[in-house]
């Protein structure tokens, strides 16, 4: 069958280098090494500076996304650098099929690479929904499988280290713990009778290996911790959020992130409210397979609340179902273009766990965020009067230091109100 897009052959697996934007650091570096064991040599790009967001912008339209802009400058800039043959690159893009960014720049890409003189390179989606196929690459069930695997273990180091990064007395002492726990937990992985009790196994020593890091008493008394939603590029990427956490840390602040499984949930339990909302243009087939899958992820998440409360020392994250039934009076579950709901039911969450200090990050002009996190913050603070809450836009002409006088602004804010709570 003739496809009207470069694909990625059988052939290229063994001669082409594929490059991979960053957008979870610990996640990312997970699914790297699993590509990597399935035979693939993957490059995990995380390259910072002006000059992504200047290539972006000379070949992705200036109305389109930041994140858009961002990914793509960044993969351009790579094939650009020298340090790889074009000719020997593919790209890979993660999508969920949905609407907006989830299943746009694919082809944004592929018009940017025809536009920048190389059209040859193969984009690969990596997607559940089946956008395309390539016969260089299998979407295998054992493959999505890994991952699924790897986001939960992604989710627990990230809400371990940050609960230890700011406090702990030996600098960098998490995130050597993370880059070694993924060390282990490749090579778990790589096996092909690979089972799910075996993965979960490792939750508790996970756990116990990050307590074990001496941290600073003194600075855990007198910390103010901050919530991070928004966009999901911006939310968790480094380069999409001008280093955000590590701002907030250097600041004095503990970062508290929503994790990757609640995104996935999000787009699960979509699939079921959408046959309850409009049954007669949704398959029954697909809201049965959806809720399966949602309790079948919401066990996952259990399995990690679990080991984090058996140990004791670290807050765990909120059950899904207890995130999802904060909306009420909020916000309808038929809102869900981008991240639609779950915005708002983040900023939610957070308040009701004690953490009413919050930054939404959104990309400037991003239709989805502005009604479901800029638009709901007002009705927000009116229900939870102690919330603290800022929305900070990212676009390539924003001024960083702007962005950081505002998050100092709402720093000063919850000291004050710390202090004033005694």
């Amino acid at each position: 069958m003739n496809q009207n897009y470069v694909q990625f052959t059988k052939d290229m697996k063994s001669t082409h280098t594929i490059l991979i934007p960053n957008m979870l650091p610990i996640h990312f570096k997970l699914v790297k090494r699993i590509l990597e064991n399935d035979g693939y040599t993957v490059e995990l790009l995380e390259t910072t500076g002006p000059r992504i967001a200047e290539t972006g912008q000379k070949y992705v339209h200036n109305d389109t996304c930041y994140p858009a802009i961002l990914v793509i400058g960044q993969m351009l800039d790579a094939l650009f650098s020298g340090k790889y043959d074009p000719k020997k690159c593919a790209l890979m893009l993660f999508q969920t099929g949905g609407g907006c960014r989830a299943s746009n720049y694919v082809s944004l890409m592929r018009k940017a690479l025809e536009n920048a003189g190389m059209p040859y390179v193969p984009v690969i989606p990596l997607s559940l929904a089946g956008i395309e196929t390539h016969p260089g690459f299998k979407n295998s069930i054992f493959l999505y499988l890994r991952m699924a695997y790897g986001v939960l273990c992604g989710d627990l180091m990230m809400a371990l280290a940050n609960q230890v990064r700011p406090y702990e007395t030996e600098k960098g002492a998490a995130d050597a713990l993370c880059a070694r726990w993924t060390e282990t937990l490749v090579r778990e992985l790589a096996s092909k009778d690979i089972r799910y009790g075996r993965i979960r196994k490792n939750y508790a020593k996970i756990v116990r290996d990050f307590a074990a890091i001496p941290r600073d008493a003194e600075k855990m008394k007198n910390a103010v911790r901050v919530g991070i939603v928004g966009e999901i590029y911006v939310k968790f990427s480094p380069l999409g959020n001008n280093g955000l956490e590590k701002f907030l840390v250097s600041e004095g602040a503990e970062v508290v992130m929503p994790g990757l499984l609640d995104f996935f949930n999000y787009c699960v339990y979509n699939g079921i409210m959408d046959y309850e909302l409009y049954p007669k243009t949704h398959s029954r087939l697909k809201y049965w397979g959806s809720k399966i899958a949602y309790r079948f992820l919401l066990g996952k998440q259990r399995d990690l609340i679990e080991a984090i409360r058996r140990e004791g020392t670290f807050r765990p994250m909120t059950p899904f179902d207890r995130t999802l039934s904060l909306t009420k009076d909020f916000i309808g579950y038929g809102t869900k273009m981008g991240e639609g709901w779950l915005l708002s039911a983040e900023m939610l969450e957070l308040c009701d766990s004690g953490v009413p200090n919050i930054v939404c990050t959104q990309p400037f002009g991003c239709l989805p965020n502005h009604i479901c996190g800029k638009g709901m913050m007002k009705p927000i603070k009116e229900a939870i009067p102690g919330a603290n809450i800022v929305a900070i836009d990212y676009d390539p002409g924003t001024s960083a230091v702007n962005q950081e006088n505002r998050l100092k602004l709402m720093l000063s804010a919850a000291r004050e109100a710390m202090e004033a709570n005694g």
